[in-house]
């Protein structure tokens, strides 16, 4: 127990049989300290050039686990003891759960970083290029224009299915709509490939079909479900008297769903569009298929191939030259230049969201 003097409770210490404050913290960020500086001692003395962080971070995690039970069983006694390691073991899980992330991000940057910010890497296209030299922009213009027009066609089918199966789906109609959409979430992504390509072939007739709008096509096959099973969650969260309070006001249903239903989830909503489109930016085989490769600037969604970054980073990375450094560090270029832009996306969604929620009072 803490002792209390007249001018109020004394903080606790060592000797009151209870850890001081932020102890535990300071123990997780001692062991992960020692575990790096063990690792940096032997990366110096193999002479290897990667720093194997996520070593550190797991290893300093195992011993931090039992330097709490210790430390805790020395001044706190058993029980108290399991408590903390229990508590621990929780915090150790949800860190080995963050440790591929961690290892994906530092990995990336390490290797992407020293050509990313190279000028040419957003200036140039790979359009005659054979060296050190050519960029990624033709790469990143279709990346954002196939997913652009991808999310113009999926969002709007995906919320307006979503309304129908929470506000007016009843009987075997939205079962099979239900049913349908789970079929359509486990469809490979090659599938929608071949989907998109064959609609387009039998449409235009001509075999060897390659453009920007088919690839829009297939990732929007891919994104629709998502889309709908995300909403649907996000609409039956909105709770029932906002709506009869609506209805009770004279307020027709239609109405009631635009201005009542769909700002209150709006929140949840943009977030599973944002979900949705971090699923289909990064797909590789579809693209491959329908919108083809090309080492030019291709802005005609609708004419001739179109190149992507993840084709872009497959393509630098399965198809080297001479010098292949060069190639890989484009292909770690590109992405990270994708998880940039997936990043910058989910800024803008919560941007988005934060602005277009209904401003509650107390």
């Amino acid at each position: 127990m803490a002792v209390s003097t007249a001018a109020g409770p004394m903080p606790n210490a060592l000797t009151t049989g209870r850890l001081p404050k932020g102890t535990i913290w300071m123990v997780l960020g001692g062991s992960w300290l020692l575990l790096g500086i063990i690792f940096a001692l032997v990366q110096m003395a193999g002479g290897t050039k990667q720093y194997n962080l996520v070593g550190a971070l797991f290893l300093g995690t195992v011993l931090f686990n039992i330097l709490v039970f210790v430390i805790s069983y020395l001044v706190e006694g058993v029980r108290q003891a399991r408590d903390r390691l229990a508590t621990s073991l929780v915090t150790t899980a949800f860190i080995i759960a963050l440790l591929p992330l961690v290892s994906l991000i530092y990995t990336v940057l390490l290797n992407g970083l020293g050509r990313m910010i190279q000028p040419s890497f957003f200036s140039q296209s790979m359009r005659n290029v054979l060296g050190a030299e050519g960029g990624a922009v033709h790469a990143i213009v279709g990346t954002l224009e196939i997913t652009a027009v991808a999310a113009l066609i999926s969002v709007p089918i995906g919320l307006l299915t979503s309304i129908y199966l929470v506000e007016y789906g009843r009987g075997a109609l939205a079962r099979v709509i239900t049913f349908m959409v789970d079929v359509m979430t486990g469809i490979p992504s090659i599938v929608a490939g071949l989907f998109a390509y064959a609609l387009f072939v039998l449409v235009t007739g001509n075999v060897g079909y390659r453009s920007g709008f088919g690839g829009s096509v297939a990732l929007a096959v891919l994104m629709i479900p998502v889309v709908v099973r995300s909403s649907e969650e996000m609409l039956k969260l909105v709770p029932n008297e906002l709506r009869e309070a609506s209805y009770a006001l004279g307020v027709p249903k239609w109405l009631t769903i635009i201005k009542i239903v769909i700002p209150t989830s709006i929140a949840g909503i943009t977030t599973g569009v944002m979900l949705s489109i971090a699923r289909v930016i990064g797909e590789t085989a579809p693209l491959l298929i329908i919108a083809g490769l090309t080492a030019s600037v291709n802005y005609d969604l609708f004419n001739d191939r179109m190149m992507t970054l993840p084709v872009f980073v497959y393509t630098q990375y399965s198809n080297q030259g001479a010098n292949q450094s060069d190639f890989v560090n484009r292909a770690w270029a590109g992405a990270l230049t994708l998880i940039l832009i997936v990043m910058a996306l989910n800024l803008i969604a919560r941007l988005i969201a934060r602005i277009f929620a209904p401003k509650l009072g107390r």
